[in-house]
């Protein structure tokens, strides 16, 4: 009865939780291996020999080496948005900015013995920071009923408007684009092209797993390339105990993006720094 209570307790989290999958699968099913990206129709594990000359000859990577070099795991099934934040902020800082200090990571005992007047924390923007100067609350990201759509009720995670708010709250120029049924194909590929073509471009994608061929609900992550030859975009997924870097068909991902996330279908969004 315990094990058939958490199975059902993941699937209803599953369902409610925007970056979250249903629950843990055995590897064998992870989209991080090879032969598990081939179980997904189109999907090419970044890890994969052909992953891999895949990036070797993509375009539209300029800033993938800073992507990959910030690179961090969301902490909580409801943080693939902040998750994504910290690593877009922390990639598109010019060496030098002035950034936050998340005091929050330490412990008590942690400053017993470090000399006095010295700050141990690394400045750098943290899944927690990132969040404060949002509209939406830590406590609301995590469930806390909230006023949507003039109605009360818990919103896990972040709408793509929700998402692109915080980002500008925290210092970045952004354009948000809902993927809806008037919004071509082809446009929306030149676009997140264009975007990763540009030094100091960003790109995150809002999207729904189960339209892509993946276990879950709703996800966010950034893009770190896209390959001409095979009209891939590869996609940074923050959650790799759920699923790890992974190469996209166009197609997918748009079909990904043009689902509805409570109030309006989901999307991308644009990033570059002020």
């Amino acid at each position: 009865m315990l094990l058939l209570a958490r199975a059902a307790l993941a699937l209803i989290l599953g369902a409610l939780l925007g970056c979250q999958s249903p629950g843990p699968f055995p590897a064998s099913a992870s989209i991080s291996s090879p032969a598990a990206a081939a179980d997904s129709p189109g999907l090419v594990a970044f890890a994969s020999d052909d992953g891999l000359r895949r990036l070797a000859r993509a375009g539209g990577k300029a800033s993938f080496p800073l992507l990959a070099n910030q690179f961090e795991a969301q902490l909580n099934a409801a943080f693939c948005g902040p998750t994504s934040a910290a690593i877009v902020l922390n990639a598109a800082r010019p060496a030098g900015a002035e950034l936050p200090r998340d005091h929050g990571r330490l412990h008590v005992d942690d400053l017993r013995n470090v000399p006095a007047g010295f700050d141990p924390i690394v400045p750098r923007y943290t899944q927690d920071n990132v969040i404060e100067k949002g509209a939406k609350t830590r406590t609301q990201v995590l469930g806390e009923p909230m006023l949507v759509d003039g109605r009360p009720r818990r919103d896990f995670g972040y709408q793509l408007r929700q998402f692109d708010q915080m980002l500008r709250a925290n210092g970045l120029e952004t354009r948000a684009v809902v993927v809806d049924d008037a919004k071509p194909e082809a446009a929306i590929r030149d676009e997140l092209v264009a975007t990763l073509n540009r030094p100091g471009g960003f790109v995150a994608v809002n999207y729904r797993r189960e339209a892509v061929g993946q276990k879950g609900g709703g996800h966010i992550s950034p893009l770190g390339a896209y390959d001409a030859a095979t009209d891939s975009f590869l996609v940074l997924d923050v959650n790799p105990a759920a699923a790890g870097w992974v190469w996209m068909p166009a197609a997918t991902l748009v079909k990904g993006m043009r689902t509805f996330d409570t109030v309006e279908n989901r999307g991308y969004i644009l990033v570059g720094p002020r």
